[in-house]
């Protein structure tokens, strides 16, 4: 089997990561950085979404597990003090696959041109580039309202606990083919009107952003901030690829949302 390590590259990651590797060597794996079958990432969930997006052309071939050396993550759950048990557990013991579904972004431009794809692991966001952002907001093809305000958020089940949950979103299990489409700060009064709720589309839905004044956005991609000019429209959905998890034990998804924002234990 091949593997592939990243991390955050501060000095506790790096030194996990150098024995983790040599562990796995001992035991006849290939550390082959192109093309592995597990990515094994130390760090946080930034770490992990680095990892993700690194290898986002080969979903359906590599699996990832997450190492935390900080808070506990949402995507990392294996410990530095379980190293050991978790190279002979990757060496050794045949792995659950769980999959999470992810967000499909297309930015179509005006005079046609190339149209840019991206997939997500948490989340999308769309500001404008100066002041208000004004969007029309299709959804299924059909005008479901304009939006003014700063932005907007849009985000996987995976992805709901992060940027969707400080809008006031709801918390979504991973197991739902969904997207959940969350406003920032908009602009309701007796002339402009918003739903004022976060919306959840199911996999056959689409949501689709149309520029009504200026062409140029700030959009963001889990870790990455792009401008993006000349915008003529950008579309969500439920990507068809998935991410995919090995797991070894269980990693209850509520535990993990009570861990993070209940327990008051570290």
């Amino acid at each position: 089997m091949k593997f592939a390590i990243t991390t955050k590259g501060d000095t506790r990651s790096n030194t996990l990561m150098q024995k983790m590797r040599t562990y796995l060597l001992d035991f006849d794996l290939i550390y082959d950085e192109d093309q592995p079958d597990i990515c094994l990432s130390v760090g946080g969930d930034g770490t992990l979404l680095y990892a993700f997006h690194r290898y986002s052309s080969r979903l359906d071939k590599t699996a990832f597990i997450g190492v935390h050396t900080g808070h506990l993550g949402f995507y990392a759950d294996w410990v530095p003090e379980e190293i050991e048990k978790l190279v002979i557990a990757v060496a050794k013991t045949p792995y659950q696959v769980i999959e999470y579904p992810l967000l499909e972004v297309i930015i179509r431009y005006q005079h046609g041109g190339r149209e840019t794809r991206y997939l997500a692991l948490n989340e999308s966001t769309v500001k404008s580039v100066e002041g208000t952002l004004v969007m029309d907001v299709e959804i299924r093809g059909q005008h479901f309202e304009r939006f003014r305000g700063d932005g907007l958020c849009v985000s996987t089940p995976s992805g709901s606990t992060a940027y969707n949950k400080a809008l006031g979103g709801a918390i979504l299990h991973p197991s739902l083919r969904a997207i959940q489409v969350a406003e920032m700060a908009s602009i309701n009064n007796r002339v402009f009107r918003t739903v004022g709720s976060p919306l959840i589309l199911p996999d056959h839905h689409t949501c689709t952003l149309k520029p009504v004044n200026g062409q140029d956005f700030q959009v963001t991609v889990d870790h990455l901030t792009l401008l993006h000019k000349d915008v003529k429209s950008i579309q969500f959905r439920v990507a068809d690829e998935k991410i995919r998890f090995a797991r070894f034990r269980p990693f209850p998804f509520w535990k993990r949302v009570h861990d993070s924002f209940i327990s008051d234990s570290d």
